[in-house]
This record gives C-alpha cells, sequence and structure tokens, in this order.
C-alpha cells in the first residue's frame, strides 16, 4: 500500500495527506494522450478534477507560494495575498509533467497558472488581475465565504 502511494504524483500526496482518495496509477499524461479511448480521457479529467475540488480556492502554478518559479505565477500569489487570501492549494506543475499536461487538459487553457474558485475555472494571471482591478475578485470571494482584506484596508483608510 505505501509503495503505491509514494508513485503518486506530489500534488496528489499532498492531497491525499489530507484525505484518502483512490488515483489511478497510470501518470496523467497517458490518460490524456490522443489515443481515441474516452474512458481514459475521463479517468484523467476524474483525477483533476478531484484535486480542482479539493478547495474553495486552488491555484495551479509553477513553484510555490513561498517560491513561485515564475513572474505570472508571482503575480496570481501576489494577488492572493493582496485580499488576505492564505488558505489555498497550490499545485507546483513544474514538479510533475503529468499534472502540468492534463490542468490544460481539464480546464482547455493552454497557460499557468490556473485559479479554480469553487471548483470552478476563472483563468490565468491576467482574468485575475482583470477581477482584482475590477472588484469581481472581491465579490467572487465573498461568495466563498472569504471577507477580502481590500475591504478592511479601506476602512482603516477612510477613518485616517
Amino acid at each position: 500500500m505505501s509503495g503505491s502511494f509514494c508513485r503518486l504524483p506530489a500534488a496528489l500526496r499532498q492531497l491525499a495527506a489530507s484525505r484518502p482518495l483512490l488515483f489511478v496509477r497510470r501518470p496523467l499524461s497517458q490518460a490524456g494522450d490522443g489515443g481515441g479511448s474516452s474512458s481514459s480521457g475521463s479517468k484523467e479529467a476524474e483525477e483533476v478534477g478531484k484535486l480542482v475540488r479539493a478547495h474553495p480556492v486552488v491555484v495551479f502554478m509553477k513553484g510555490t507560494p513561498a517560491q513561485p518559479q515564475c513572474g505570472f505565477s508571482n503575480a496570481v500569489v501576489q494577488i492572493l495575498r493582496l485580499h488576505g487570501v492564505t488558505d489555498y492549494r497550490a499545485y507546483d506543475v513544474l514538479q510533475d509533467h503529468d499534472l502540468r499536461q492534463g490542468i490544460k487538459n481539464y480546464s482547455n487553457w493552454p497557460t499557468i497558472p490556473q485559479v479554480f474558485l469553487n471548483g470552478e475555472f476563472v483563468g490565468g494571471c491576467d482574468i485575475l488581475l482583470q477581477m482584482h482591478q475590477s472588484g469581481d475578485l472581491v465579490e467572487e470571494l465573498k461568495k466563498l465565504g472569504i471577507r477580502s482584506a481590500l475591504l478592511d484596508s479601506e476602512k482603516d483608510h477612510g477613518k485616517k
């Protein structure tokens, strides 16, 4: 049992540590290799879908929140920090090629980072930045029960 656990990609091990899940041992890239088998594609989508729905805020990025490995991933982390969002799942796609391709197939979006709110694909860095600038991100976070720290800073700024 522990041998099969060690074969799980890093992101899946992180999720499995928080709750038990069953995963196919075949790498995600083999599941979605375009071989024409709809069942393998659906298994890939099912596995990635478990990651996407594991938490209200999920980010697939290059690197980690503490050490982003690209400017776009860093921008997503900084936007979340501005809003006071510290409780989210981040998956480093550089550690797992199968996950990197699997999330692109799942969302039908070619670039990383990718942000999911309540299991729904929001977009990448550019979309999150637009949502931040327009105030839509505050509203989306509110739907998740997350109060944006920007609301508190605006309130404090008004008192001065």
